[in-house]
């Protein structure tokens, strides 16, 4: 068998070698051949942070207010390992607690190939690093040593919270399986939520923890460069983990749920291969994706604010007046997220502690607004004393603090307009039932297509409202201290849908916990152990209802489909409305701070609205790539199940044949992660070289095209995934032509919903910070080369990308796969 580098070389060495490696080449000596001294560096080159310590907060400096930062942030990593541990310690039988840590070797294994994987993704990111910083703007080499480390730092923080919530989730599954044999559904709602808080927590206190080291220890001119370098990595990790998570999970969870239909078996029937390769794709795709994705999210949104204020503000005691306050406020929602789960969870517990019955979606529901309440008193209370003045201005306090809530508050609004069109409670999921039994599959996927529309519509006017007020607000005199107030307005708002980061995480890790635990059960196989009840008893006094336990797993995952729901066009709208934040960097520089070729950004500037065009191109084409990968995997995946499930000879698939679907899941989701980071990766350098102006237009465009297509196929997978466990929970028709009708909505919404939506996200933000590099290369390329040169490199670009454009389709087609 070949090992995954030798895969890879098959699907890329060639080419890439030839097209790339001659790209390359060539610009290094262009670079190195320039006839005169580059005039101007780049606009992230020129970043420096200010003396921190120059201004005072509540009578102490702004360096010595952040160190304090530092103790909460540990505070917040311990908090999330002492839920780590709780969970690891909670009963468990042996054979759930089997399956569980079967289920966390194959994740493993899964990581440790997705991790050489990435690294080998970063050479690309490392020479056009080495290229701009070293070769072109000939900085000292330990400045370009420390840039590239720290985007090393950025996927070594993707990757370690991505792990961890794996090892996490692992636990929690198991446990809550358990849980559901005490006949009480509270315990079932608590251990996922544990395991989510756990995770939200540790994700944004590492999050800050390395930014506030870069803010606090790195010299002031070696600062902001770091920072771009550490957002990079960070998202070239969670591109790479959200793509190749999604794709395996999907194709894993279609091979299996489609057994349902051909064999006529249950739910996570233990004869079923495919069985273990989708609960290691819950995982990768589920936690993973969503780990890593909001920790760069969270990284990179600080990141664009950051450098807005160094570009766009002048004083640099208003500076450092901003850079301290966006920094105690995320300290400050740490705390608040803590706060309102303490709180939250006591009114739970008396409300649902002992109870016989429950809406599991109510106390989640309860977690994010009562979340958003107590971040939005704690944002207007720590800017009244920590800026009570900015600059000269005494009002100000409350009108930022009033910008940032409008993001807040989108924080808790989207997940409700969402949960209209993806809940089990939900009209149109009742709809897509109702279609789905008197026309079938198809009627039923049409029903889903109109829920995914009208929910864009719906979440995209709450946006434009939010937005709106902030912009707004940022027109009562915040344009005194900076240009352009209403893009820092908007930054500001990017942030506020982040106030509740660990709430935000621990309700979207609720829906992988609260899937694994239902195949956890099933695999384990525990109602067929000899003596069970007697021993259930004995050891745990516990009195057990097999049927009833089954049936609270399944009404508990239909709550984790719809949080696991609500948390994407979240993250997606941070993409969108954070990019306009860091797009305007790229105008900063381009524009030699809004000075000179301002009329470009405009329609009458034919290279903008040609880039406008390009963008939706690349948005369809991604869409169609990582759909792709996921339709060929799983009729690999399919095929394999249908010739090697034994129904009658075994209680249970073997542990090889679980591993070899694994195989095929991991074997295409690196195929297809493969041709869609080279195309997106060289896109990116063709565009920036094209036209600087071009580019800015293709940004904004895969921005708004990304937002919604991304909410639109992420909440009509949702509909239909939801549709199919009212079937199953509600009207119990499981086998039944009805059930087979969603089970063929499902499998069309899971790449909707886990793969081509949610990989949007880190792809914008990948592109929007790898641009800033790009575009900037080519500026100065042109300048020391002529037009001529930046020309010919970008056809060069883009014949590489092209090629595995085409490649991702026609190298993918099912019938062109031997067999």
């Amino acid at each position: 068998m070949r090992t995954w580098f030798d895969n890879l070389c098959s699907l890329a060495c060639e080419p890439l070698k030839i097209s790339s490696g001659m790209a390359f080449l060539s610009m290094l000596a262009c670079v190195s051949a320039r006839a005169q001294e580059v005039q101007e560096a780049g606009g992230e080159a020129n970043l420096k942070l200010p003396d921190l310590s120059q201004v005072s907060f509540l009578g102490i400096d702004g360096h010595k207010i952040l160190l304090f930062g530092l103790i909460f942030c540990v505070f917040g990593l311990i908090f999330g390992l002492s839920i780590y541990s709780r969970l690891k310690n909670l009963p468990v039988h042996k054979s759930m607690r089997d399956i569980s840590e079967l289920i966390y070797e194959t994740c493993k294994t899964y990581l440790i190939t997705q991790g050489k994987f990435i690294l080998l993704l970063e050479i690309f990111i490392a020479i056009v690093i080495v290229l701009y910083f070293g070769v072109l703007l000939k900085f000292e080499a330990m400045r370009v040593v420390i840039i590239l480390l720290f985007s090393l730092v950025g996927i070594a923080g993707s990757y370690g919270v991505a792990w961890f919530g794996i090892r996490v989730n692992t636990f929690a599954n198991s446990r809550t399986a358990f849980a559901s044999l005490g006949g009480k559904p509270y315990p079932i709602y608590h251990t996922p939520l544990q395991a989510g808080m756990s995770i939200g927590m540790m994700l944004i206190s590492v999050e800050l923890l390395i930014m506030l080291f870069i803010l606090l220890f790195i010299p002031g001119d070696y600062a902001g460069p770091c920072f771009i370098g550490f957002a990079i990595g960070e998202s070239l990790g969670a591109a790479a983990l959200r793509i190749a998570g999604g794709i395996f999970t999907k194709i894993a969870d279609i091979g299996s749920d489609l057994m349902k239909i051909v064999f006529k078996i249950k739910e996570d029937d233990a004869r079923n291969p495919g069985v273990i390769a989708d609960c290691t794709g819950d995982n990768a795709g589920d936690s993973v994706g969503p780990s890593a994705d909001g920790f760069e999210t969270y990284g990179v949104t600080g990141v664009a604010l950051i450098t807005f204020i160094l570009l766009g503000v002048s004083s640099p005691t208003v500076q450092v007046q901003l850079l301290v306050w966006i920094f105690i406020m995320r300290i400050v929602m740490l705390i608040a997220s803590a706060a309102a789960y303490f709180i939250n969870g006591a009114i739970a517990k008396a409300r649902f502690g002992n109870v016989d019955e429950m809406n599991y979606e109510a106390p989640l529901t309860s977690l994010v607004w009562i979340t958003s309440v107590v971040s939005i008193g704690f944002t207007y209370l720590v800017s009244y004393l920590i800026i009570p003045s900015l600059g000269q201005d005494t009002t100000q306090w409350w009108k930022l603090a009033t910008i940032i809530s409008c993001g807040t508050l989108a924080g808790a609004i989207i997940p409700e307009l969402v949960k209209v069109f993806t809940s089990t409670e939900s009209r149109h999921v009742r709809e897509v039932v109702s279609s789905a039994q008197e026309g079938g599959a198809s009627l039923g996927i049409l029903s889903g297509f109109v829920a995914g529309n009208f929910s864009a519509y719906y979440i995209g006017l709450a946006m434009v409202v939010l937005m709106s007020l902030g912009y707004l607000i940022s027109e009562l005199g915040l344009a005194t201290f900076m240009i352009a107030a209403p893009v820092f307005a908007f930054g500001l708002v990017a942030f506020g849908f982040l106030g509740m980061g660990p709430v935000t995480i621990a309700v979207d890790s609720y829906g992988p916990v609260t899937d694994n635990a239902q195949s956890v059960y099933e695999l384990s196989l525990i109602e067929q152990i000899p003596g069970i009840q007697q021993e259930l008893k004995r050891d745990y006094n516990i009195d057990v209802n097999f049927e009833r336990a089954k049936e609270m797993l399944e009404a508990n995952d239909g709550a984790g489909n719809t949080f696991k729901a609500t948390a994407k066009p979240v993250l997606i709208g941070t993409a969108v409305v954070g990019a306009t934040t860091m797009i305007f960097s790229i105008i900063m520089a381009l524009t030699h701070g809004l000075t000179m070729n301002v009329n470009k950004l405009s329609l009458l500037h034919a290279p903008f609205v040609l880039g406008l065009i390009t963008g939706g191109a690349m948005i369809y084409w991604f869409t169609g790539a990582s759909t792709q990968a996921v339709t060929t995997g799983a009729y690999r995946a399919v095929e394999f199940i249908k010739a090697n499930i034994h129904l009658e000879e075994a209680k249970a698939a073997s542990i090889a044949d679980s591993k070899k679907v694994v195989e095929i899941c991991t074997k295409y989701a690196q195929r297809g992660m493969l041709n869609i980071f080279i195309a997106v990766f060289f896109a990116t350098l063709s565009f920036a070289f094209v036209e600087p102006f071009f580019f800015i237009g293709y940004l904004f465009s895969i921005a708004i095209f990304g937002l919604y297509q991304a909410i639109f196929m992420a909440n009509a997978g949702g509909a239909w995934d939801n549709a199919k466990k009212i079937v199953e929970v509600e009207l119990k028709q499981k086998g039944t032509p009805l059930h087979d009708a969603t089970v063929v909505g499902d499998t069309v919404g899971d790449p909707f919903k886990d793969t081509s939506s949610v990989a949007l996200n880190p792809v914008i933000k990948f592109t929007t910070l790898f641009g800033l590099l790009a575009v900037e290369l080519a500026v100065q390329l042109t300048v020391t080369q002529g037009s001529n040169v930046t020309h010919a490199l970008a056809a060069a670009f883009f014949a590489v990308s092209f090629f595995f454009v085409y490649r991702s389709f026609y190298g993918m087609r099912i019938r062109q796969e031997a067999h």
